[in-house]
This record gives C-alpha cells, structure tokens and sequence, in this order.
C-alpha cells in the first residue's frame, strides 16, 4: 500500500486544531490480502466481472480496510506509539476504488488533558475532494495528560 504523511498545520500537536494529511493508495494486492485476512471475499471486491455488473461498475475497496488507514495513523505516526483507540465511527459516504489516490485528513477537534482522551475528525477524500469517508475517533496517549 501506498502510505505518505504530506502536511500538518502550524498548532500543537497536543491541541485543538492541530490537523494532519495524509495521500495514500490500495493496490489489487492489498485487497486480496485484505479479504484473505478477514474471510470478506465478497466479489464485488475482488471479481471484476462481477463488479461490472454492479452500481460500481468496478471492485471497490472493503470499507473497514478504508477506516484501518486511521489506525495506522494513529499507532504509528500521530499521536504514535503507546496510543490506545477507544473508539471509531464510520460514515461511508462513496466507494473506494482500486490504484485510486485518497487523502486521509485529521483534525483535533477536543482535548481532555485529565483522561489524556482526544477527540479528532476523520476524513477521506479523493482527488476531487470529494468526501467518501467521515468518521469520529477517541484516543488515549500521555502526550494529552496533565501533569499533576
């Protein structure tokens, strides 16, 4: 898969506002290992044939395999290491599809320096900046703590 951070806003990485973006990529590949991990071999992402046959005309990416981007995101890079995801909400506005470029965009949208939770917006848009995923996450990391 295709992963880059590309910016983030000019805010404290453990206040309000801070945001970040990412562009990134599923490949054919990275769907077929997606289904085999998780048994979902539904053909409309994986059969192009049945897919022509369908609204989509096309596979499209597994939906919960667009909402994984952010916890790659989140474990790895912002806020990182040692964060724990307490929740996730999924919106599935418009498909994903296949060797397509989308841009995965956070925004910090509260803090709670005493349970060391954030609440952050989780966007994808495509290329046209059109939204095709909206969502709402939780996250727990000392970075947010309070020092008492």
């Amino acid at each position: 898969m295709f992963f880059e951070f590309i910016s983030s806003n000019q805010c404290l990485q453990n206040t309000v506002n801070y945001e970040r973006l990412y562009r990134f990529r599923f490949s054919k590949t990275d769907i077929k290992k997606f289904a085999e991990v998780t048994g979902d071999n539904n053909p409309i992402h994986l059969n192009e044939d049945y897919a022509r046959t369908t609204v989509f005309q096309r596979p499209i990416v597994h939906g919960f395999y667009v909402g994984s981007i952010f916890s790659r995101i989140f474990g790895t890079d912002y806020p990182g290491i040692g964060t724990i995801y307490l929740n996730q909400s999924m919106n599935f506005k418009a498909p994903v599809f296949i060797d397509q470029t989308y841009y995965a965009h956070i925004i910090v949208d509260q803090v709670d320096k005493y349970k060391g939770h954030i609440k952050v917006s989780t966007l994808v848009t495509d290329e046209s900046g059109t939204k095709v995923f909206i969502g709402e996450a939780i996250l727990k990391h000392s970075m947010f703590c309070i020092d008492i």
